[in-house]
């Protein structure tokens, strides 16, 4: 039921009409199945919850493998990016406390994060599609939400719970060196003979051993970080920053791609969207007053990044895209309990009409970076 169910994201973009993301179908499945619908989905049975934790931890690989660490004129910009993601975080420690006092509603440290986090995994692919990123400033905005995401990433564990966040913080700087240590040795692996004849053989005879080992210190990974108390977020993100720094064939992102996107993530937005309540959304105008407040600030403190940083405004609307962090805050402030499934609603929704908003920023960008209709004709004569 929740692998048919997954195919909703698939289906609702299918017209090629709109740009819809997948994640917005797999969500709504969730509704219509979970308590805001039938109820015909329990995201607290066991065997569910288990896949479920799976398929988090491979949203926050897909996420770090989207960070585009490994580009290296990105990589010439990222101070100003940089800059831009200091000034959106300043910014949006004030917004997230007004949008609480606002709202009358807690948790002002949760919205702070949300407002100043990022999504490489939107905004990368989005401009590479549009052939925008020989633009200096997408290749600035780039950089500005691929710090941000780091950050948010990072801080997602601390601010949801402050009470343990020497215990987060000491499990996140084990995992950081955890993932220093593999990504080290594997680039001092990938130079030796044994290790590319071991390869080609993989490639040859289907192995996947890149996907395999992957995948095996992915689990590595999520084991230490339950152990020492930080979150699975963090292993995913962090072995995923590794891949995405030392590249791979393009049969292995295939390969994440087919067992993550084909299963796993998706269970993950089913099982989410399950979890969250819509009926205590609709009823209760603060929340609906909070979503509003998180897309308007959330707009707002970009702008004020782009204006900063002196990007354009394109540059400030495709930054807001936000994913990542809006969904590791709503799945594990849901499982731990620390706010309603109606507050998890009003997260998600300004989280999905930022990825809107993005999208028509990096539109904006897209057509910057294009050439002059004159120039384009006078190549092709």
């Amino acid at each position: 039921m929740v692998v048919l169910a997954g195919l909703a994201g698939p289906l609702l973009g299918a017209s090629g009409r709109f740009l819809v993301p997948v994640v917005v179908g797999e969500l709504l499945a969730g509704l219509v199945l979970g308590g805001s619908g039938f109820g015909w989905l329990r995201p607290d049975e066991p065997t569910t919850a288990f896949l479920a934790d799976i398929g988090f931890a491979m949203v926050m690989f897909t996420a770090g493998m989207h960070v585009p660490i490994g580009n290296p004129a990105l990589v010439r910009r990222l101070g100003r990016g940089a800059f831009a993601a200091v000034v959106v975080a300043g910014s949006a420690a004030a917004a997230g406390w007004l949008a609480a006092h606002l709202a009358h509603v807690g948790h002002p440290a949760i919205y702070a994060v949300v407002l100043g986090s990022g999504s490489a995994a939107v905004l990368v692919p989005a401009l590479e599609e549009l052939h925008a990123l020989d633009d200096p400033a997408a290749l600035v905005v780039a950089a500005q939400v691929a710090v941000a995401d780091v950050a948010g990433i990072v801080a997602v564990p601390l601010v949801l719970r402050p009470g343990r966040a020497w215990h987060a913080a000491l499990g996140t700087v084990l995992i950081a060196i955890c993932a220093v240590a593999i990504l080290l040795a594997l680039r001092q692996l990938r130079t030796r003979s044994w290790i590319r004849a071991l390869r080609r053989r993989s490639k040859q005879r289907a192995w996947a051993l890149d996907l395999r080992l992957s995948l095996l210190v992915l689990f590595a990974l999520c084991w230490v970080a339950v152990r020492t108390g930080a979150s699975i977020l963090i292993a995913g993100f962090a072995i995923g920053l590794v891949v995405a720094a030392v590249g791979g064939p393009k049969r292995f992102s295939r390969q994440v791609t087919g067992i993550g996107q084909g299963f796993f993530v998706p269970l993950f937005f089913v099982v989410l969207g399950a979890r969250i309540d819509v009926r205590a959304f609709v009823e209760h105008g603060t929340l609906i007053e909070l979503a509003l407040l998180l897309i308007v600030f959330g707009v707002a403190i970009h702008a004020v990044g782009a204006a900063a940083s002196r990007q354009p405004v394109a540059a400030g609307l495709a930054a807001t895209a936000q994913l990542g962090v809006p969904t590791a805050v709503v799945s594990l402030g849901l499982q731990g309990r620390l706010f309603s499934a109606g507050t998890a609603a009003a997260i998600m929704v300004a989280a999905l009409a930022s990825i809107g908003i993005s999208t028509v920023g990096v539109a904006l960008l897209a057509r910057r970076a294009a050439p002059p209709p004159s120039v384009a004709n006078a190549d092709t004569v």
